[in-house]
């Protein structure tokens, strides 16, 4: 027992941590010793009073944000669980990327019209059937002539860069660009999950719901547009969530420096100054438009969502004028951050229009003196008449296609799009059967897809319910990426558009997910419980992904096979 003195007595603390109460005893012999006079209970020291930023800090990310990353293990998983999704996606992506050598669904536009901007420096027009002298390797029948494109340059230009690689002739340079970024963005999908949910292991469950989807193999098989779009935003959604945490971060120390000195926390609190994961976005949301215009969709849901973000950061830390400062302090440059540099980005996009003067208009101006925006100059002059076309064409496109399809039924992927099929002869010596089929069908992981689904509805519930901002992010790409394209339902659309809110089915889903899984809190069946509903439901992603890869990839297989997967008449 510890002993020390004090004033009428002493106090000591017994083996088990309880604190005596302890008096001196006179002996016969005269001497004198401390005894415990009665055996009493002394309250605990006060535990000292936490840290004025540390209190701010779990307000405004929670404990297990602040937990993320502080053990070696979790350190070390947070990059190795992402970087082995990725490996899957790559395995899924890469091999026989050239396979059919020939140009697919909307290829014959965009792979020819990224060799003429590598080539002339805009998109030259064709003759009659290019295709099949294209595919034979004769590249160069082009003509003179620019061509009326009807989407930005961005996209195009992934793919020439690709055809950089390997030239035009090889049908994986047509290609690999959009490989690359569909495997990348398993990886970004799987850090950014990791972050939005402060779970190692929900990140690399999102990566590799991503790694095994349908739509997302196809389309990084395949030169199209759309997979850029999905990339670009995402790329966004990530700095945007970084920007949110080091936002905090800093208002947590400006707020605690200003308590804790005595100071009050009056008006709108403290300026946050530059924020350069905003600029990052910036750039990002306006190569993302630069590819598609739809993408203007991303960067006013995502403006929204980051103001929303900083309202809610003043109004934790005890700001009284929480919205005004939200809006006006953090929302105000937000949007002369965000708006501004996605514009000039995607301006600047047009360069090899802008020099070209055989581009599509790129004369109209000079020609049609006192037409258009008579203010601006000659060269804007002419991209504005160009996008005033580009708009009408988009808004009135009305041709009738077999695959066309309302986005009420993307979400369930009730009118997946065919962008390949063949039936190879002589049959025997193609699949060993009577009849083949080679197919390339952009139809995610139905499973995959039916759960997201479910998990909308349920993720809106708790939204509402609790108001947690992870379930307002991980909806947030699916308002920007589905919603709008209700309001073209009246025009020629299809499902494979949908490509651009896969990460946010992705994430809604894997936060229904963890809901699933529990918390460390729940009792121990509970967790077990829900780890083999979990473990079950993601081995049948992983079984139905292997079956369909076939039909995804373009391989030769029997007509028999190709009808199994052909579960509903709307996918034939």
């Amino acid at each position: 027992m510890t002993i020390s003195p004090g004033a009428g007595g002493e106090t000591g603390r017994s083996p088990h941590g309880r604190h005596l109460a302890v008096h001196p005893v006179q002996h016969p012999d005269g001497e004198t010793s401390t005894e415990p006079a009665e055996l009493t209970e002394l309250p605990e020291p006060p535990e000292p009073p936490e840290p004025t930023e540390t209190r701010l800090l779990r307000r405004l990310l929670g404990d297990a944000t602040l937990r993320l990353g502080t053990t070696r293990t979790d350190r070390l998983w947070g990059w190795l669980g992402p970087a082995l999704v990725t490996v899957l996606a790559a395995l899924a992506r890469f091999p026989n990327l050239g396979r059919p050598h020939k140009l697919v669904f909307d290829e014959t536009y965009y792979v020819k019209q990224a060799y003429t901007l590598l080539r002339v420096g805009y998109e030259a027009r064709w003759g009659t059937d290019p295709n099949p002298a294209f595919e034979a390797g004769d590249v160069d029948t082009y003509l003179s002539r620019a061509d009326y494109v009807v989407h930005p340059p961005v996209g195009k230009w992934m793919i020439a860069l690709g055809m950089e690689v390997t030239g035009p002739t090889s049908s994986v340079g047509w290609r690999l660009s959009a490989a690359v970024v569909g495997t990348l963005s398993v990886f970004m999908l799987a850090r950014i999950a990791r972050r939005l949910f402060a779970s190692t292991l929900l990140g690399t469950i999102a990566g590799g719901l991503l790694a095994v989807d349908g739509e997302a193999i196809v389309h990084s098989r395949t030169g199209l547009l759309d997979a850029f779009v999905m990339f670009f935003a995402l790329a966004a959604f990530g700095a945007l969530l970084i920007d949110r945490e080091q936002a905090r971060r800093r208002l947590a120390h400006l707020v605690a420096g200003r308590l804790d000195s005595g100071g009050a926390l009056t008006g709108w609190g403290p300026g946050l100054s530059i924020r350069w994961w905003q600029v990052v976005a910036g750039v990002l949301l306006g190569l993302a438009i630069g590819t598609k215009w739809s993408g203007l969709y991303f960067l006013a849901v995502f403006g929204l969502l980051t103001v929303a973000w900083d309202v809610s950061a003043r109004r934790a830390v005890g700001v009284r004028q929480w919205l005004p400062a939200g809006i006006l302090r953090d929302g105000v440059p937000a949007a002369l951050t965000l708006v501004p540099l996605a514009a000039v980005t995607y301006l600047a996009s047009w360069f090899s229009w802008f020099r070209s003067p055989g581009a599509y208009l790129r004369d109209w101006a000079a020609t049609h003196p006192g037409e258009g925006v008579a203010w601006l100059p000659e060269s804007l002059r002419s991209l504005w008449k160009y996008h005033g076309d580009m708009w009408e064409f988009h808004n009135n496109l009305a041709t009738a296609h077999s695959y066309a399809a309302h986005p009420l039924g993307w979400p369930v992927q009730w009118r997946p799009t065919s962008f390949f099929y063949e039936t190879p002869v002589p049959a025997n010596a193609a699949c060993g059967s009577d009849r083949c089929s080679q197919a390339i069908t952009a139809l995610g992981n139905p499973i995959l897809w039916w759960g997201a689904t479910v998990a909308i509805v349920a993720v809106v519930w708790w939204l509402v319910r609790t108001r947690d901002w992870r379930a307002g992010a991980a909806l947030s790409g699916i308002v920007a990426g589905w919603l709008p394209w209700f309001a073209y339902a009246h025009r020629t659309i299809f499902t494979f558009y949908s490509i651009a809110f896969l990460p946010w089915m992705v994430l809604t889903l894997t936060y229904a997910i963890g809901k699933v899984l529990g918390n460390a809190s729940d009792a121990p069946a509970r967790r077990r419980r829900g780890v083999r509903w979990v473990a079950g439901y993601l081995t049948l992603v992983l079984v139905v992904s292997a079956f369909f890869y076939p039909v995804w990839t373009a391989q030769v297989v029997p007509y028999w096979f190709w009808r199994l997967h052909m579960w509903f008449s709307t996918w034939v």
